[in-house]
């Protein structure tokens, strides 16, 4: 994502969001065997804060007229999708007017 075009607020949630992802990764035990070093409310006070940073970004996004379903491509990668044109093709509304 190119954070030279995104405004300040935005640019603190991602932040926000990074720190937090840090956060948990680094208290998150090694294994199932060892303790959660956060208690569950705190767990759950997290949960919270990851929902309200997304609502927040989705309607930043929405106020830009932009989607949060866009994905990062590789300049190699294949294209998944094919886009054809068809000469003289004419859309439905026009094919009626002319019956």
């Amino acid at each position: 994502m190119d954070t030279d075009s995104l405004n300040k607020e935005q640019r603190i949630m991602i932040a926000m969001r990074k720190t937090l992802a840090k956060i948990v990764r680094d208290t998150t035990p090694s294994s199932s065997l060892h303790q959660r070093p956060l208690k569950d409310d705190t767990i759950e006070d997290i949960r919270q804060c990851f929902n309200l940073i997304s609502a927040r970004e989705r309607e930043l996004a929405e106020a830009q007229g932009k989607t949060l379903n866009e994905r990062p491509r590789y300049a190699d990668e294949e294209k998944t999708t094919n886009v054809l044109k068809f000469k003289g093709y004419k859309p439905a509304e026009d094919a009626k007017e002319g019956e």
